[in-house]
């Protein structure tokens, strides 16, 4: 689902990711993780199309990420930090707009919306606005929007921030659940550790620009005579993956 090889990308004088190479299969859950200056968002940034490598080779989605961007955005679906919906746009109404510009016609939009709530839990939020909604909600509604229509791969950038233990608990059955039921592949940066050794199959450690470990939870941790992926973390990068204090939502 992504083949990567010697994806680089300079800004000026300063190389921010220097030569990744990464493989992802169909039907993974693999977790990107780094410390900050890492490189961690530029490669997410450039493998979803929005900044162009300043050099290398890429496959994502079936699609070469240098000659055909576009192809690339029709296949994958993409949940960025921030929210998806304006704070006062009505759920359901953003939802089907969001999905007509993908290309759904009006009926198929409003099934969409309908089916993607009812998975997600959302169902009965649909005349409610963001501003009024949970923090798990918010993300769950962001989530529904990048995947209007039907994306093979998603990516998500930190989908639990700021939500509290339960609430984030939630959301890794919801991100296993796409997999299960729909053989989706899931691409995601986090920050929590604990969420990388519950939720993904494999999980790449980016530090300096250059990935330094991969493997399974449990590979990393025999790998490197580690109890946690946090002391994993610590052995390779020889820093903490620390999160600064945020506000906490419950679901």
């Amino acid at each position: 689902m992504i083949h990567v090889r010697g994806l680089s990308k300079k800004f000026g004088e300063v190389e921010a990711v220097r030569g990744v190479d990464l493989d992802v299969s169909g039907g993974e859950i693999v977790g990107f993780l780094g410390p900050n200056g890492a490189g961690k968002t530029t490669t997410l940034r450039m493998l979803t199309t929005l900044l162009r490598p300043t050099s290398g080779a890429a496959t994502v989605a079936g699609c070469d990420l240098f000659a055909d961007p576009a192809g690339v955005r029709r296949r994958i679906g993409y949940v960025a930090q921030g929210a998806m919906l304006s704070p006062f746009s009505v759920v359901g109404r953003e939802l089907e707009l969001q999905a007509r510009l993908q290309g759904l016609g009006r009926t198929e939009a409003r099934e969409r919306v309908a089916e993607l709530l009812a998975e997600l839990d959302l169902t009965g939020i649909d005349h409610r606005t963001p501003v009024s909604l949970s923090g798990g909600q918010k993300r769950r509604v962001d989530i529904a929007t990048g995947l209007l229509h039907r994306p093979a791969l998603v990516f998500l950038d930190e989908p639990t921030t700021g939500l509290d233990p339960q609430s984030r608990a939630n959301m890794w059955d919801h991100v296993r659940r796409l997999r299960e039921r729909h053989g989706m592949t899931v691409f995601l940066t986090t920050h929590y550790l604990e969420e990388a050794d519950a939720l993904c199959d494999r999980v790449l450690i980016i530090d300096h620009g250059r990935i330094v470990t991969s493997g399974t939870p449990g590979e990393l941790k025999s790998r490197h005579d580690a109890e946690t992926l946090d002391d994993v973390f610590l052995a390779v990068t020889g820093r903490e993956l620390r999160e600064e204090p945020r506000e906490k939502e419950a679901s």
